[in-house]
């Protein structure tokens, strides 16, 4: 089944529904239908079924119109940040081999494969003469390479099968219906954007994208959320701890606002529990899944449950997925419909056989059955013999008084082997050393971060997520 027919139920059923919000424009269902079929046109004319087409384009409602054009037409879709740097993007598409790719305008100077550029502008002048492609469930529908922050960028190939189960079960597990107006803020190349492009649209309801530039400025993002009367939200916990703190919540009601949905990294307790302080009118919902599998586990915030000493759980399963724990490593293994078909590399999928994704991730059950994260097997450090995992560092720090957040990474150390070094984000006129001093007390020592550095802000990926990569090389510097 093809990921779009249920989109085009919807548009068959209220065509005159609202579809996409940007800025001043907006589209109905038919209009946005129309738009689909002038992009799948001219895809099938050149038999494009089955061929990985990339899209250069901003979030919004050009990019969503490709998609959903690439889809209809058969095709794959591979959406690239075009703020990435050139020899990125290039290595993406060397990698990718697409078929074609659609931006606006003339061809970038970026761009090395210049014969493949396409002109949006171009295909949405075509008549329209399309059928939508029929698929096998299995079909590739989406390649998102993921963020780099370690290695190489891998293109992790999703099948309609995987889009579909997932878009079903978020369908009925957070009640989406055609009375939604649900923000969207994830890039299209992050795996948080599946449910703001395809639940959402399967549902009948309504997309509204967030202005880029009110990340920037939280009390009027909240002003937005609140003038735009959004429902639902699913988005990364560091932009919620940023309105949590300076979004002006108290002030702002959100009487709208059914749910808050996060994922992607996690959720510092404190901060959470001031989010759900402030919107108490708001179900939130702990997203968990690595990218290869999309969501397969999730949670429902519990006041009652949460202690601002103690790590938020991840939950129960979702999607139907089937979970379970390694025996020797406390690795979060996953089988589910969700999961990725492989990864594309050179022009080609290379396929994942095993019907169990392992996450690299190391979690537990708690007494009352819910799933917790420990963070990643390969952060975890070697300090003087000693096993020490970042995230428990970084817990205890977000749990200081002075501390908006902070991110931890291991150094090489010529006599422990490694040792933590961390930056912190100071809240306002907190000192460092005195914010930090009760530490002492609540690590041990081969736990004690050897290095602090303040800064503004973490550094982030493009997806919202900590950049690491980056961190650690603040204290690589000489």
């Amino acid at each position: 089944m093809n990921i779009v027919s249920q989109f085009l139920q919807q548009s068959a059923k209220s065509p005159e529904q609202i579809a996409f919000v940007e800025a001043e424009q907006q589209l109905n269902y038919c209009q946005f239908q129309e738009r689909v079929a002038k992009i799948a046109t001219f895809l099938q004319q050149q038999q494009a079924q089955g061929y990985c087409i990339a899209i250069a384009l901003e979030r919004g409602i050009d990019a969503a119109s490709c998609i959903y054009g690439i889809l209809s037409a058969g095709a794959i879709y591979l959406p690239l940040d075009i703020k990435n740097p050139a020899l990125r993007l290039n290595f993406i598409i060397n990698d990718a081999q697409p078929k074609y790719i659609i931006g606006l305008g003339d061809t970038p100077s970026w761009l090395h494969a210049t014969e493949k550029w396409l002109d949006l502008t171009c295909l949405l002048d075509m008549a329209t003469d399309f059928s939508l492609a029929e698929v096998d469930a299995t079909a590739l529908a989406a390649i998102l390479y993921t963020s780099g922050s370690t290695g190489t960028p891998k293109g992790v190939a999703l099948s309609h099968q995987a889009l579909l189960n997932f878009s079903n079960w978020a369908q009925q597990t957070f009640t989406i219906n055609t009375q939604e107006r649900i923000a969207s803020l994830a890039p299209f190349h992050f795996d948080l954007s599946i449910f703001d492009l395809f639940t959402s649209l399967a549902a009948g309801a309504s997309v509204y994208f967030i202005p880029a530039k009110l990340t920037f400025a939280p009390s009027h993002l909240t002003a937005w959320l609140s003038a735009e009367q959004i429902t639902t939200w699913y988005t990364v916990p560091s932009l919620l701890s940023f309105i949590a703190l300076k979004g002006s919540l108290a002030t702002t009601p959100l009487p709208k606002l059914k749910q808050l949905l996060f994922a992607g990294e996690v959720f510092p307790t404190a901060q959470l529990i001031k989010l759900a302080d402030l919107l108490p009118q708001t179900a939130l919902y702990n997203l968990y899944g690595p990218t290869e599998t999309n969501v397969c586990c999730y949670w429902q915030v519990d006041l009652t449950q949460l202690e601002p000493e103690q790590s938020i759980p991840i939950g129960i399963p979702a999607c139907q997925a089937t979970l379970s724990l390694h025996p020797d490593t406390a690795e979060l293994l996953v089988q589910s419909q969700n999961n990725f078909s492989g990864y594309w590399q050179a022009g080609k999928l290379q396929p994942f056989n095993a019907d169990t994704y392992p996450t690299g991730d190391k979690a537990s059950l708690n007494a009352q059955g819910k799933y917790c994260y420990h963070g990643r097997l390969d952060r975890m450090l070697k300090c003087s013999g000693y096993r020490v995992e970042p995230a428990e560092i970084e817990h205890s720090i977000n749990q200081l008084d002075g501390i908006a957040n902070c991110a931890v990474v291991g150094i090489k150390d010529s006599t422990s082997g490694q040792r933590p070094a961390a930056v912190v984000v100071l809240k306002q006129g907190a000192d460092l050393a005195a914010s930090i001093k009760p530490l002492r007390q609540q690590l041990a020592s081969y736990m004690q971060p050897c290095k602090f550095i303040v800064l503004a802000s973490l550094p982030v990926l493009s997806n919202g997520k900590t950049d690491y990569q980056a961190i650690q090389s603040l204290f690589n510097k000489p």
